[in-house]
């Protein structure tokens, strides 16, 4: 903790309260996120790293260049993004998802997971129902994200050995291929699992969303919480008619819905089901 009186550390670029006012608004316009006054650090810190990777002087020249550059913006959209996640990540979801797949009717099956991040919640969905199903699993998995860079790791299904501490040794000796020589320390995941998950880039925020219903469930999870309430709802309402009747919405530990109830009912632990019941499809 900086001593009371201490002069304030030096920064390398001038970043002002207009600069920040005007990033927060471009990030939310953009993306949807609502970026807090206490985020204005990590702001910084992280955009810091544009302007030296650009060589700009300071934060204005960045605003300009956004404002006449469309290829920043995912650079730009990617530095503001957290992506925090973990294989088998609030468990309970995933015990959740193998009780109710086996009252699913026998039909293929369609799950979105719609921050998917570095790959690993779209990987445990798949590893879930594999584990229930056999390896001849009827199972599509559409993961999405907007952050660009997480999507290639995603795809690539490289990690390191040591992120698979909640997996049983029977599952990763199952799903994964062990790396030996120059990448010991890693796995990575096997054809027939990855074969299950189409990456592909999306925002929440843009209007339309160019992809198709019925899935079976929706994992939104730990997204939410950086969006206002007025962007929360438009999002739940455009997930509604995506869902099957018996669908399943899986949020993250820190988020609820109170203000959807006319979308969305609680069907236990953040875990949500439509609130208007519709005929079975």
């Amino acid at each position: 903790m900086k001593p009371a009186g201490a002069p304030a550390v030096a920064r390398e670029f001038c970043f002002g309260d207009e600069d920040f006012r005007a990033i927060r608004a471009l990030i939310h316009e953009h993306a949807g996120i609502a970026l807090a006054d206490g985020k204005r650090d990590m702001v910084y810190s992280r955009l810091a790293r544009r302007l030296r990777a650009l060589q700009l002087d300071d934060f204005a020249a960045y605003l300009r260049l956004l404002r006449t550059n469309k290829s920043e913006w995912p650079l730009f959209v990617n530095a503001l993004t957290t992506n925090l996640t973990a294989f088998f990540r609030e468990p309970h979801h995933f015990q959740v998802l193998r009780d109710s797949a086996r009252h699913w009717p026998q039909r293929p099956l369609r799950i979105w997971c719609a921050a998917c991040s570095t790959g690993e919640e779209a990987y445990s969905i798949a590893m879930t129902l594999a584990d229930l199903f056999g390896d001849d699993v009827p199972l599509r998995i559409l993961a999405t994200d907007i952050d660009t860079q997480v999507l290639a790791q995603a795809q690539q299904g490289v990690y390191p050995l040591e992120r698979m501490a909640e997996l049983p040794d029977p599952a990763l000796q199952r799903f994964f291929f062990r790396g030996c020589g120059s990448r010991a320390g890693w796995v990575r995941v096997k054809p027939a699992l990855r074969g299950l998950i189409t990456f592909r880039q999306l925002n929440l925020q843009q209007a339309n969303w160019p992809l198709r219903g019925a899935f079976d469930a929706i994992f939104c999870r730990n997204v939410m919480i950086y969006f206002d309430k007025p962007t929360q709802y438009r999002i739940l309402r455009k997930f509604a008619p995506l869902m099957r009747a018996d669908s399943l919405l899986f949020a993250g530990h820190a988020e609820s819905f109170p203000h959807a109830a006319d979308l969305f009912r609680p069907q236990g632990r953040t875990v949500y089901a439509l609130a208007q019941p519709r005929r079975p499809g």
